[in-house]
């Protein structure tokens, strides 16, 4: 049975990333990868997909893109490239192709036992890398019988691999609107269901939304209140980086409808919240203008003001007279688009505590309540940042260091002093 100081379990940006503060702490490790590094980057995206930061900020901070400028945002082929190149410069011991399908606690002994597909490992201490994007999330709220293509954003590759016909993008974050957008422009007639979201501006006075957040010090709140950690952000680096405005789509030919609610003999329902959703976006968008001029007149910047930020076009008529309920037949709709998250999977750690009740993990700033176990690439996990390249960098830090510490106390003898 081979065995390993650390087990690290998931091979994208947050296996890449604490396998390099491993290697820095002189860790014994190994990082297994199911497929190849990166994978959700080159097939788990849409053929367009570019990343929602600029690239000098959604990065590792000690290595830039060799492709993108800094202010622009790199394309998902050059994203998994760079993690590549990542894992290489530091020396990442990374199996790909192996998958890990059960962890236990040792028997009688600290650590883990970890079966894979490629034989059992034994480690003393386990990082679960695996990420968010592990189940995509398609509510049971359109019957399969129902005679449409029903896909999730994670299967969507461009408008031509499409069923010919009008398509319903359920879901108002960063991919819905992008892939909303898109199908749109090929011609296609598209209707954009809109839940509760932010709406941040892509630049303002002169700075990416990014810097603001940080300048604010908004990369670093602490982890949101239950039931609030995964509100939809509507935020985009597509066309070079633009802000998303509901109204401009609108204007584009895009109908706007509420939240998608339930369905009936081929009538889809939506719950009267639209004027209130795009309500709550704007006052989002204006509070961190507020927040952006405050920040410029206490500190005395020179950036250029920006009047027409504020300036919001009137509402389309598919806002002031929302549709209440839509015969999916009788609009020609041949496509549903689920782009509505996904759930995390923690089934396979067969380890008491490592979860709770709603299968969530139960850590301390990554840190497993389980001695050994540690969680790494979360959202949230230690602040806003944490789901993000620059910021699962510094999340593994900690964990690396924390790793490290608990090791020189194990390997400390008194008679060796």
């Amino acid at each position: 049975m081979e065995q390993i100081d650390t087990l690290v379990v998931g091979g994208g940006q947050a296996g890449i990333a604490v396998s390099a503060h491993l290697n820095r702490q002189g860790v014994p490790h190994l990082v297994l990868e199911k497929a190849r590094i990166a994978e959700r980057w080159r097939s788990g995206r849409w053929d367009s997909m570019v990343a929602n930061g600029p690239a000098w900020h959604d990065r590792f901070p000690d290595q830039p893109f060799a492709q993108t400028a800094a202010e622009d945002f790199p394309a998902k082929e050059e994203v998994a490239d760079y993690l590549e190149s990542y894992a290489r410069r530091n020396h990442a011991p990374i199996r790909c192709g192996v998958t890990a399908t059960r962890a236990r606690p040792r028997t009688g002994a600290p650590g883990f036992q970890v079966e894979t597909s490629a034989g059992t490992i034994e480690a003393q201490r386990l990082v679960v890398a695996t990420g968010p994007f592990q189940c995509p999330l398609i509510p049971p709220l359109i019957p399969a019988t129902a005679g449409l293509t029903q896909i999730h954003s994670a299967a969507y590759r461009n408008p031509g691999a499409l069923p010919e016909g009008a398509v319903l993008v359920i879901g108002a974050g960063a991919s819905g609107v992008q892939i909303a957008e898109e199908i749109a422009a090929s011609g296609r007639r598209v209707y954009l269901s809109v839940g509760p979201h932010d709406r941040p501006p892509r630049r303002y006075r002169g700075r990416d939304f990014v810097w603001w957040l940080g300048v604010l010090g908004k990369w670093d709140l602490p982890p949101a209140a239950e039931g609030s950690e995964h509100v939809t952000i509507a935020v985009s680096g597509a066309h070079g980086g633009e802000t998303i405005d509901f109204r401009r789509l609108a204007a584009r030919g895009l109908t706007l409808v509420g939240r998608s609610e339930s369905y009936v003999d081929g009538r889809l329902s939506f719950a009267p919240d639209l004027a209130r959703n795009i309500a709550r976006g704007d006052a989002h968008y204006l509070q961190l203008l507020d927040e952006a001029d405050a920040y410029i007149a206490r500190n005395g910047l020179d950036l250029p003001p920006e009047p027409a930020a504020r300036e919001i076009p009137p509402d389309p008529d598919c806002l002031t007279h929302p549709l209440e309920t839509l015969d999916l037949a009788g609009a020609g709709i041949s496509t549903v688009i689920w782009a509505t998250g996904y759930a995390q999977d923690f089934d396979w750690l067969k380890i008491d505590g490592a979860v709770d009740a709603k299968g969530r993990a139960r850590h301390q700033r990554g840190v497993g309540l389980v001695p050994g176990l540690y969680f790494l690439g979360l959202p949230w996990l230690t602040g806003r940042k944490s789901s993000f390249i620059w910021g699962v960098w510094q999340d593994a830090r900690h964990l690396a260091e924390h790793i490290a510490t608990r090791r020189s106390y194990l390997a400390y003898r008194p008679d060796q002093e």
